[in-house]
């Protein structure tokens, strides 16, 4: 693996507290995690509510800083403050509520905005905003207000600012929670073609576990833990581990699975209708 982000024995605590001049972490949302995100990764994070997936995607990218043990980004330590600014442009996030990152009156201007401070040339500004919006199909909604826009359309905005720092990868933490279905294809679609077509790796935080079927490589947590790393396929054929992540396997895999156990002879790695169909007429 060309390894991009690398995580070792992280913790973190939101609840901080001081015994005899030393810091103690009573509650841990994070816990002693070790991971490895290659470049061009497609990876999907699930587990509960209050499981730590928040906190440790923005341990990623250096909103949060580990209390103990360390995260790199393309081998820059988030620790070292002259380190972050770098870390966040490699490693960009998009949030829950779009309308949380879009504040400008035009959407052009909101894409602009983080490449604007990077100091570079009003042309290559232009140039890098012009194919941050041409990416995720928004370049006749350039002059719209965001606030005309579509739940889904505001999502890949969002994403467009991001792309338009050049990332090595981009984290979404639920970006369609908030959106009806046809918002959610809006956002998958461009999210597989940034890592398709452009190598960019992707970390997707989501409780639908329809959408966790899209992606490579599985993440699940519960408790501040990292639980279960690998393909989506073989979290789901363990009827024990989605329980475990306190989510319900989609319907797909428990058809997989049942018709699996009366004998048919089919690939767990059956993740949609077409495919099921495809395998039983062969």
């Amino acid at each position: 693996m060309d390894r991009l982000i690398e995580i070792r024995n992280a913790w973190f605590s939101y609840k901080k507290e001081k015994t005899g001049g030393r810091d103690r972490w009573p509650e841990q949302a994070v816990r002693n995690i070790s991971l490895d995100i290659g470049r061009g990764e497609f990876i999907v994070l699930i587990g509960p509510n209050g499981c730590g997936k928040s906190t440790l995607v923005k341990l990623l990218n250096g909103l949060l800083l580990p209390d103990r043990g360390q995260v790199t980004a393309d081998g820059l330590d988030t620790r070292h403050a002259g380190s972050l600014p770098a870390v966040r442009r490699k490693v960009g996030m998009v949030f829950q509520n779009p309308d949380n990152q879009l504040f400008a009156s035009v959407v052009e201007e909101d894409v602009a905005f983080g490449v604007e401070n990077l100091c570079l040339p009003q042309q290559e500004i232009r140039k890098r905003v012009d194919h941050a919006l041409e990416l995720v199909g928004m370049s006749d909604y350039r002059d719209y207000p965001p606030h005309n826009l579509s739940g889904g359309q505001k999502q890949k905005v969002a994403i467009a600012g991001i792309l338009a720092m050049r990332p090595q990868c981009i984290i979404l933490d639920e970006p369609t929670s908030m959106l009806d279905p046809k918002g959610k294809r809006e956002v998958m679609e461009a999210v597989r073609m940034l890592n398709h077509d452009r190598g960019i790796a992707v970390i997707y935080v989501t409780h639908d576990m329809n959408e966790a079927l899209n992606f490579n490589r599985l993440l699940a947590m519960n408790e501040g833990e990292i639980f279960f790393d690998g393909p989506p396929g073989e979290f789901f054929a363990d009827k024990d581990l989605p329980a475990r992540a306190g989510i319900e396997a989609p319907a797909i895999k428990k058809l997989v699975n049942s018709l699996t156990k009366r004998g048919l002879d089919i690939s767990s790695a059956i993740n949609s209708p077409e495919e099921l169909v495809d395998a039983i007429c062969r």
